[in-house]
């Protein structure tokens, strides 16, 4: 699946216990290595999303069970202002996991492949205050 955005080829994944973060109906979603976009997937809940090839957006990328919270965290994290609670939630479990997702954040901001639309270095800022 590409990106809705820029049309580079998403990292597929289901959201698992966190797709009540989402919006939409969908439990599956496609994020953006490039741009950080989280677009919905198509429902289906395929094997090979297991593990989901974060590596893909960057090599320091959380793993285990930080991975799909900080995954989700990345591609609200645009829509601040109306995912307030939803981001704090994946914040909290990325954090329950073992990652510190402020310093997390701040390595995908530094990774060369990336180029959100949102500053995240602003957005972290942001999001300290609501820790």
């Amino acid at each position: 699946m590409d990106c809705s955005r820029c049309e580079t080829e998403t990292v597929l994944f289901a959201a698992g216990e966190y797709a009540a973060t989402l919006p939409g109906e969908t439990p599956t979603v496609g994020l953006c290595p490039r741009c950080l976009k989280l677009d919905p997937g198509d429902g289906l809940d395929r094997p090979e999303w297991a593990a989901p090839p974060f590596e893909r957006i960057s090599p320091r990328f959380p793993t285990g069970e930080a991975a799909v919270p900080f995954a989700l965290l990345a591609g609200l994290i645009e829509n601040l202002a109306l995912y307030r609670m939803e981001i704090t939630e994946l914040l909290e479990a990325t954090e329950r996991a073992g990652v510190d997702p402020l310093s997390a954040l701040g390595r995908l901001d530094r990774e060369p492949t990336v180029e959100p639309e949102t500053d995240l270095s602003r957005r972290r800022e942001q999001l300290e205050q609501l820790l």
